[in-house]
């Protein structure tokens, strides 16, 4: 597959779009310019040696660091497992030139891609993540055993929304972007990646750690800037996260997730206050009884 040169090309959509609106102030109102998060589809689709490509997923993101999210989707649902076995991602030609030039990725492999490990066809909405799955069984993917991890104060723990947020200038503009940060166990920001779905800024940053060699993340701290669901504990933890947080709520499935597989889990993280709903051994904090 021969991708078009980028000069012939339509410019490659980006993380927010112009429009106007009438703001009301009380008994005002005048139009101004504002900005709105861009949510466009994206269709993964996947090649192995001399074989037809393969759609897996089609999921609403907000363009930029789209192979990221390819190889982190790929990543996350178990399909690779490694970084060696991507050959090349890139933009599909065949649709070249068209309103959907960038809303079609390729992951070619070095190997054969396995189809029948497809049990579903994927499609994710912003909101929902990943739907229409069968069962429980087909959402959990083979996890290796999670390391022991960091010991992080709590204090730490409390820093992170006001450093994640600090470093989203997306979300500055327009207020409609979900935020995954990867920290370290003393709380730097290592990296961070923003997209109109909480899952989809979650595979951004995984997959940008998978093709660079960085995984399992064994001594690093997860943040999503949403509430943890099922899902998002099942992707942290193929990555190998111990630590994740989330500023607003898990659900039962995402806390019985985290306990069965070793992982710290926190949520309600707001201020300096959260709650640890899975193995709090790795929250370094006095304690008081109850």
């Amino acid at each position: 597959m021969t991708a078009e040169p980028l000069g012939e090309r339509r410019p490659l959509p980006g993380p927010t779009t112009r429009t106007r609106v009438l703001h009301v102030d009380g008994s005002v109102a005048r139009e101004r310019a504002d900005r709105l998060a861009t949510e466009e589809p994206l269709e993964i689709r996947v090649a192995g040696p001399g074989q037809e490509t393969v759609q897996v997923a089609v999921t609403m993101r907000t363009p930029g660091r789209d192979f990221d999210l390819a190889a982190g989707f790929l990543f996350t649902e178990g399909l690779i497992a490694r970084p060696d076995e991507v050959a090349e991602i890139r933009y599909c030609s065949d649709v070249a030139r068209t309103e959907q030039e960038y809303n079609v990725v390729t992951v070619h492999l070095r190997g054969a891609f396995d189809a029948s490990h497809l049990q579903r066809n994927f499609y994710a909405t912003s909101s929902c993540g990943v739907c229409g799955k069968a069962s429980l069984d087909q959402i959990e993917v083979a996890c290796v055993p999670l390391a022991e991890g960091p010991a992080v104060t709590a204090a730490t723990i409390a820093a992170l929304p006001a450093r994640l947020r600090a470093a989203q200038p997306a979300f500055e503009r327009t207020g409609g972007l979900h935020a995954a940060g990867l920290f370290s166990a003393a709380g730097d920001l290592v990296a961070i990646a923003e997209d109109v779905g909480r899952h989809n800024a979650l595979d951004k940053l995984l997959g940008a750690q998978l093709l660079r060699g960085a995984t399992p993340l064994a001594d690093r701290v997860v943040l999503v800037s949403g509430r943890a669901s099922f899902e998002l504990v099942q992707k942290a933890a193929v990555a190998g996260v111990p630590v994740l947080c989330a500023v607003s709520a898990p659900s039962s499935l995402a806390v019985d997730l985290a306990r069965r597989l070793g992982m710290t889990l926190v949520g309600f993280l707001r201020g300096e206050t959260f709650n640890v709903y899975a193995h709090a051994s790795r929250v370094a904090v006095a304690r008081v009884p109850a």
